[in-house]
């Protein structure tokens, strides 16, 4: 599904100040609290639609990337963008807690869950894979809670997972609360932990994860696979394994963005005369026509021979063949006869119209 524009979804403009975008979030945040409304599935996805955008366009270097580069300029990023619709409610609640004050949506009495650590590997994938999307199950060393780890209720906060401390003033007595320090906001403390764990009942196991790689993934992108890092200890929610792509090189054809670009050599005689050549193209070959009298430097494009845009804004990029024509460095003395004689007629010459592209032409024709 296509994401919405983040300003749209906060109801502001492209203007609005830190301050301004800080309330906004703060109204939709309010509007589509879960404590407002319980079992509304639609709310939930529209309250943590709201923290993404909120997320991007507080930070003022991902709010630049996102201006200029939309949805494709912060997806994958470390922490800009990237738990789309998939971010829990005790991460919301655990960033920007402090957005909805006390006693409301950071969850007043909320116990916060313990969640594990996030792993992070790289995956390389060819061209091809990386243009149709693909399937790479990986071993993966990571923390996992051990069999037989037993918890009980942290007897300070009586499985609160905060303190409450009132204190006397000359205005009346204030509460104030705080997490809390013997369990750590989890409510729970390990009872009994097997040999070999460490002091979390957590142990280093490998285990093998299956993961998808949407077509049109480019080099640098960083994949989030929910669940897969470290295990949190006593139970929590686990941690995410972030996949971060690198492409390797193709020997023929070289990427840019969503286009490809090859070159292909035709002698002096196949330009002169014409010919049809058939080139690579990924998962298969294609056959293209080089017409009679073609230039060195001409740009032959393939409309959609290109990769899938990964943001899902339909359409693919288009292949781009670069023609050399290849100078024959040695021939034979008839050859060499032939070309001489037909100098000296004064054939065959040079004879630009006055038409022919020039480099900055032909890069320029590219980008219209």
């Amino acid at each position: 599904m296509t994401k919405r524009d983040y300003y749209e979804v906060l109801e502001i403009t492209k203007t609005a100040s830190g301050e301004e975008i800080k309330k906004a979030y703060r109204k939709m945040a309010i509007k589509y609290h879960p404590d407002k409304n319980p079992g509304d599935k639609a709310a939930e996805e529209k309250f943590k639609e709201a923290a993404e955008a909120y997320e991007v366009l507080s930070d003022d270097n991902k709010r630049s990337r996102y201006d200029q580069f939309g949805h494709a300029g912060v997806s994958g990023a470390a922490g800009g963008g990237g738990f789309g619709g998939g971010m829990n409610m005790e991460d919301i609640f655990s960033q920007f807690g402090d957005i909805f004050g006390g006693g409301f949506g950071g969850g007043g009495q909320r116990q916060q869950q313990s969640r594990g650590s996030n792993l992070r590997i790289r995956i390389k994938l060819n061209l091809e894979e990386m243009i149709n999307g693909t399937q790479k199950t990986v071993k993966v060393k990571k923390m996992k809670l051990a069999a037989g780890v037993t918890s009980k209720t942290c007897p300070t906060c009586k499985g609160s997972g905060v303190q409450v401390k009132i204190m006397n003033t000359m205005f009346g007595q204030m509460q104030t609360q705080t997490t809390c320090g013997t369990c750590h906001g989890v409510g729970k403390v390990a009872d009994k932990i097997p040999a070999g764990a460490n002091a979390q009942g957590l142990i280093k196991e490998e285990e093998e994860i299956t993961i998808n790689i949407p077509a049109g993934a480019r080099d640098g992108i960083q994949l989030n696979v929910r669940g897969k890092g470290n295990d949190a200890p006593l139970g929590g929610t686990p941690g995410d394994l972030l996949v971060v792509v690198e492409e390797e090189a193709d020997k023929l054809i070289k990427r840019e963005g969503d286009n490809l670009h090859q070159e292909l050599y035709v002698s002096f005689a196949e330009a002169a005369l014409g010919t049809t050549k058939e080139i690579n193209v990924v998962g298969g070959k294609v056959k293209i026509k080089v017409d009679e009298g073609t230039q060195s430097g001409k740009i032959l494009r393939l409309a959609g021979k290109g990769l899938p845009n990964i943001e899902g804004y339909g359409g693919k990029g288009d292949m781009f063949v670069h023609i050399n024509v290849w100078t024959p460095q040695k021939l034979t003395k008839e050859q060499k006869d032939f070309f001489q004689n037909q100098i000296d007629k004064g054939e065959m010459t040079a004879e630009p119209t006055g038409k022919e592209k020039t480099f900055f032409d032909k890069v320029k024709d590219l980008f219209n």
